[in-house]
């Protein structure tokens, strides 16, 4: 009887170590990528844009930014250099764009130049932030100091 009893006590340890390891070295996506650095499609009106600030933070432009999960705002200005656009430059204003970033995903953002009429003047509709491609991306996960 003590046999069986140390035999069972012995295969549910084994189980539960196992069991323990396989949970705590398993690592989890903690991130996503958001980039505004891919040469963009000018045939599509999609023209360039730099991140100014990441969720109301003044940020240095870099091409890409690693962030958690979640959703993130970014103030974008376009770089659109097309003959086409006829707005004074006091009208090239900034823009937001919210976006819910999951992890191990990169967005590309860019500036979508409008051009279903002529903008003039003080007209600042004539382009709008988005998202022109989403793309799979292994991040490494963020450790923040404490």
């Amino acid at each position: 009887m003590r046999n069986n009893l140390f035999n069972i006590t012995s295969a549910s340890l084994l189980v539960m170590l196992m069991a323990g390891c396989s949970s705590t070295d398993v690592a989890v996506p903690t991130c996503g990528t958001i980039s505004a650095y891919l040469p963009t499609d000018k045939a599509s009106n999609i023209y360039p844009a730099v991140i100014t600030h990441l969720d109301g933070k003044p940020v240095i432009s870099m091409p890409n930014f690693v962030v958690p999960p979640g959703k993130h705002t970014l103030t974008m200005a376009a770089l659109i250099d097309s003959p086409k656009l006829k707005v004074k430059l006091a009208a090239r204003t900034e823009k937001t764009l919210e976006v819910n970033v999951v992890a191990e995903q990169q967005y590309h953002v860019a500036a979508q130049f409008n051009t279903d009429k002529v903008y003039y003047g003080m007209d600042s509709h004539y382009w709008q932030p988005v998202i022109w491609q989403q793309d799979e991306l292994q991040c490494k996960p963020i450790t923040t100091p404490y």
